[in-house]
């Protein structure tokens, strides 16, 4: 059988169309989960009052006290403190109080169905998942290599004018990792 580069990459991109496809959509929305939550949405908001706390007196025990003392029976994750805000954060609850002030609110929210699934892709880290990903990165790579050589003896070639695309390309990236860093 002949080595062919465009049978790799055309049937590479087949296979990998649709995880392509997910994992763009579900990448772009991780990259605005600060701004935005897509992986759930607000079903219920509430509010109560306590009594201000000291951040150093605050433990996962106090959370989770707190919790229970407003009949929140959802399952506790993690407390932590931002700019004098304590956050508890639970499987479909987060409650946010203002030490100072002791003002809370209570926020009940659900999955988001498609969107939380495909954002699940990204954060998964099973043994299977993380090799299947590994495979996945080596395609692209093959994807990406073989689609610089497909022209090859057309004026727009990756050796006559796609280098300076792909190093414009290649720079860009590099001088956000730097400039950010």
């Amino acid at each position: 059988m002949k080595f062919d580069k465009r049978i790799i990459h055309r049937d590479l991109g087949y296979f990998y169309v649709g995880l392509i496809i997910s994992f763009a959509i579900s990448g772009m929305m991780m990259n605005h989960r600060n701004q935005w939550h897509p992986e759930k949405y607000v079903l219920e908001k509430s509010a109560f009052q306590i009594s201000p706390i000291e951040e150093s007196m605050v433990t996962d025990s106090l959370a989770q006290a707190i919790l229970k003392k407003h009949g929140i029976q959802d399952k506790f994750r993690r407390q932590s403190i931002k700019k004098g805000e304590l956050r508890i954060s639970c499987e479909k609850t987060d409650v946010d109080i203002d030490l100072k002030t002791g003002a809370a609110e209570v926020t009940s929210f659900i999955n988001t169905p498609v969107i939380s699934q495909l954002m699940r892709l990204h954060k998964n880290t099973s043994n299977w998942w993380i090799y299947y990903g590994d495979i996945f990165a080596l395609s692209l790579i093959t994807i990406a290599l073989t689609g610089t050589t497909l022209l090859a003896k057309s004026k727009n070639s990756f050796r006559r004018r796609g280098w300076k695309l792909a190093l414009a390309g290649l720079i860009f990236p590099l001088l956000v990792l730097f400039l950010l860093s």
